[in-house]
């Protein structure tokens, strides 16, 4: 018998995505187009490489793991052309052939390209555990590491770096300390975790980016500067300067702003199209773009079950704090501490973050259950 439900095509199963998708999957058609056949999260990067066995159990999960990932058609490969005025897209897979989806509604989720851990290349699970091997070999040997960004990735691979590897660690940071966009308390609290942890902090130095690098590897060349500071040499390089590039290249150019995020009104709905939506780092939703952290898939869901009733004027609104908030270092031997976008923090011990956050509150409530690893 058809499935007359309306047709919902979520464009990308990241972390928002999947939340996105699993959640509309009670009541509607879910067909999902990912660049990989599993999350491969990019949150916590400095314990991807201090730690990957630990971040492997919560980011990097195959979506055969999820149980309501069931009631969701999947899609392997990259939508390559969207159009929005007949409610299509088009999927090109690995094997060359193309399909072409028809929708109801659309969720852009396609998220952002962001150094070496951050990308849409379509691949396999495989492909994606070579790579995270690849640069954890490249810092395997390293003395000195020089990392060059002070938003949160940045600050969370130095300190991790150094506290794990004891390595000689250097955080260069454009600005005069790290963490922009967070609670000034936040960013104070940052700069006496660094030092504890032995990181040296260098304040305005803002990198040259050697020409045609996107910071998608380790590097070892000296690093110049164009605030006037003489090169810097360390072992290893890694680039974390926020540089980011959304995936957004299959829309219509009418739908983006001037750096190619998704334009949305404050329902996270894309102007001129009621059907469309867009949510996570790809979406121009705030200044920060902080609706992968402040419950933005909450609002699309909503809105997408509303716009597929007819009843657009209950539309739920989103709204972004001032500051940053959340997890900066990650789980860490004295427990995972979060901050507050107004400035206050909290600490989990360890054992408790991980039973209680991670295995209860993540793989259970947010994600609704997971199945056993394969063996």
């Amino acid at each position: 018998m058809p499935d007359a439900r309306p047709v919902v095509v979520v464009a990308g199963l990241g972390d928002t995505g999947v939340l996105v998708a699993t959640r509309l999957a009670r009541s509607h058609r879910v067909v999902a187009v990912a660049t990989r056949p599993g999350l491969v999260s990019g949150q916590e990067l400095g314990t991807r490489l201090v730690d990957p066995e630990r971040w492997r159990r919560t980011y990097l999960v195959p979506y055969s793991r999820f149980r309501r990932l069931d009631r969701v058609e999947r899609h392997h490969g990259r939508i390559t052309a969207a159009d929005l005025d007949a409610s299509t897209v088009v999927v090109a897979h690995p094997d060359g052939t193309t399909t072409t989806l028809r929708y109801d509604a659309l969720v852009v989720a396609t998220g952002v390209t962001n150094g070496f851990w951050r990308h849409d290349r379509v691949e396999d699970l495989a492909a994606a555990e070579a790579g995270l091997d690849a640069v954890r070999a490249d810092l395997a040997w390293a003395r000195t590491v020089a990392v060059v960004g002070g938003g949160a990735t940045g600050v969370s691979v130095a300190a991790n770096l150094a506290r794990a590897r004891g390595a000689d660690v250097h955080l260069y940071v454009s600005g005069d300390a790290p963490l922009p966009g967070y609670h000034p308390r936040v960013r104070r609290w940052a700069a006496g975790v660094l030092a504890r942890d032995g990181v040296t902090v260098h304040p305005g130095h803002r990198a040259v980016v050697p020409a045609g690098f996107t910071g998608d590897r380790p590097t070892h060349e000296p690093v110049e500067w164009s605030t006037g500071q003489d090169p810097v040499t360390a072992d290893v390089v890694l680039w974390a300067t926020g540089a980011v590039r959304p995936h957004s290249d299959f829309l219509p150019a009418a739908v983006l702003d001037p750096d190619g995020f998704v334009r949305v009104d404050a329902h996270l709905r894309v102007p001129g199209h009621p059907n469309v939506f867009a949510v996570g780092d790809v979406a121009a939703s705030d200044p920060l773009r902080s609706s992968a952290r402040n419950w933005g898939y909450r609002v699309v869901v909503t809105n997408v079950r509303r716009t597929l009733a007819r009843a657009p004027r209950r539309l739920a609104r989103f709204r972004a704090p001032e500051c940053r908030w959340g997890s900066v270092l990650g789980l860490r031997d004295d427990g995972l501490t979060v901050v507050q976008p107004r400035g206050g923090r909290f600490r989990l011990p360890r054992r408790i973050a991980e039973p209680l956050l991670f295995r209860g509150f993540v793989d259970r409530v947010l994600y609704g259950g997971l199945r056993p690893p394969a063996p």
